[in-house]
């Protein structure tokens, strides 16, 4: 319906004569103001030379819309309303979102680097990309999705020359960067086993590498596994490299650059044999960065380069969207330019989405000191507190279940959720109790109000109880048939904005008009002409949570 009375109005401006009229229709923020609302006669009275009062009525009475009533208000407002017969025939409709269509996406996150552990920065990252990416595919995207390890570099010798000497996986990182930062002799012994990592020319070392490297990967399928995540490439740096290498070789101080009045090439010989990319020679609000370092060898940002190569010979894409976090902020808007100078087709087609930081109240972790948390330690720690919530509610201690499945998904849910609940970009500090309530702003309220609703469902279906989406004639449309009837908008938005917390907001809503519901009426009802409806609401209720967290990558338990 929105979409059917935006064109409709954008129609009647031109008829006006407003040439390429922008018509922005909102929710009111109070629902007995109406479904819809737009100031769009006061946007253009002037233009028009008419009053805003006047314009709004002549676009009222030009609009031809059924099932909608609509009225005027001061100072130019036009609101419309939805009548009950509308609600009904919309109840649990499929959702049939264009926002992308034809357009295709190509989405990097998580990106753990093999030889580390897989931390909570990383548990952000992919909480954010694997929702964006089930946003950006339901309003019709098609999408690629793809995981970028670092195998190799300076962060992987530290790892092998630690393991050489008997470290355990788990310390050989972080023992390797101590003895790299402070011990001269382990310095050069590492910057040698980087080369030959490099040039394969050691076989032991080979064998600790590949060792190694195998059993990250598995380490960390695992957990894509136990997070519902799923990639359709895994790129690595090892391969990047080498591409990268060959690109930035291949465009030192060789192409003409007029508008720069010289002829010099996108790349330059820096200082100790480095080749550089002086950012700021191609857009004024960047710098200098080093894509070659001195032994020759290619640095993040030349990795990054041949990734791109990479990706558009294997799939031509409309946007590549990376996410990390915005400590790289400062690399990527670099690295950006840098790309689209060496392939002008890719320029505009960059997108890199950036968040803050997951903490926990005990502050900043680091992987370089050894004191990171993982993903399974604060899963487990969530949902040790889950546990111990369920065998406290006297309803669950009577049912049989299976607790631990049960445990995990609420605890996946409520971490996810926390993640997701505010817009990208600031940090988070995880609050382990608000996380696990169920009594509002939380993932397990949500998961449980779908539950309820489910159960609901189950009971009608064991005493067969009909639903049915025709109206009784005396029904009033609840706030929460108007809600579901929102869910459609808000998943658009959110894909046009890379933005899951705003279907975050909607289901804490809606779960929230649900219980109100539930609290005021007796769904099943045989004494109730209009409980088939109820029954039917319910369904939509449930039907309409589900997709929604299901888009936040949070799964919906069996009981709660």
């Amino acid at each position: 319906m929105k979409d059917i009375i935006q064109k409709e109005i954008e129609k009647i401006l031109k008829e006006l004569g407003v040439e390429n009229p922008k018509v922005v229709l909102d929710y009111p923020t109070r629902m007995e103001m109406g479904d819809l609302s737009t100031n769009v006669a006061m946007s253009y009275a002037k233009q028009l030379g008419k009053n805003p009062l006047d314009l709004a009525e002549e676009i009222k009475n030009s609009l031809k819309v059924e099932n909608v009533k609509m009225d005027v208000a001061k100072p130019g407002f036009i609101n419309f309303s939805f009548d009950t017969e509308y609600f009904s025939e919309n109840l649990g409709k499929s959702l049939e979102l264009k926002t992308f269509s034809g357009k295709k996406f190509f989405i990097e996150h998580t990106q753990p680097n093999p030889f580390k552990a897989f931390h909570i920065g990383h548990l952000m990252n992919n909480t954010i990309g694997e929702s964006v990416s089930r946003i950006v595919k339901i309003n019709n995207g098609e999408v690629k999705t793809a995981t970028y390890h670092g195998d190799v570099g300076l962060h992987v010798a530290k790892a092998v020359w630690a393991l050489k000497s008997g470290i355990s996986m788990k310390e050989a990182y972080a023992t390797g960067h101590k003895a790299y930062e402070e011990d001269e002799k382990s310095k050069e012994e590492i910057i040698e086993i980087n080369t030959k990592i490099y040039d394969k020319s050691d076989e032991e070392i080979n064998k600790i590498y590949e060792d190694g490297r195998k059993e990250s990967i598995e380490y960390f399928e695992r957990l894509y596994k136990k997070l519902d995540s799923h990639f359709d490439f895994h790129f690595y740096e090892s391969e990047s490299g080498e591409v990268g290498k060959k690109l930035v070789s291949e465009n030192v101080g060789s192409l003409p650059r007029s508008e720069l009045g010289s002829t010099t090439g996108i790349f330059e010989k820096g200082d100790k044999g480095a080749v550089i990319f002086k950012g700021e020679n191609f857009e004024p609000k960047t710098h200098t960065r080093v894509f070659l370092n001195s032994e020759g060898l290619p640095t993040y940002e030349a990795k990054e380069l041949g990734l791109a190569k990479i990706k558009k010979d294997l799939w031509s894409y409309d946007i590549s969207l990376t996410v990390t976090a915005n400590e790289q902020d400062s690399f990527f808007n670099v690295v950006e330019v840098a790309i689209s100078e060496v392939f002008p087709e890719l320029k505009g087609k960059l997108k890199h989405l950036s968040h803050g930081l997951l903490k926990l109240p005990t502050g900043k972790m680091s992987s370089r000191e050894g004191n990171i948390i993982s993903v399974e330690s604060l899963i487990d720690q969530v949902k040790e507190k889950v546990k111990e919530k369920i065998n406290n509610r006297e309803e669950m201690s009577k049912t049989v279940f299976d607790i631990e499945g049960v445990a995990e998904e609420v605890a996946i849910g409520a971490i996810k959720y926390s993640i997701l609940r505010q817009a990208i970009g600031g940090d988070i500090i995880f609050d382990f109790d608000k996380s696990i309530s169920f009594e509002g702003d939380s993932g397990p309220y949500l998961q449980y109000a779908t539950v309820r609703a489910n159960s609901v469902l189950q009971k009608a279906m064991m005493s067969r109880t009909v639903l049915d989406t025709k109206l009784h004639e005396n029904w009033q449309t609840t706030d929460l048939e108007r809600l579901l009837e929102r869910f459609q908008s808000v998943v658009a938005r959110a894909g046009t904005e890379y933005a899951p917390h705003h279907i975050v907001t909607y289901l804490i809503e809606l779960a929230g008009e649900f219980n109100s519901f539930y609290a005021h009426h007796k769904i099943i009802d045989e004494k109730d002409e209009t409980s088939p409806y109820r029954l039917a609401l319910t369904k939509a209720f449930a039907s309409t949570m589900a997709k929604g967290l299901d888009l936040l990558g949070i799964k919906v338990p069996e009981k709660m």
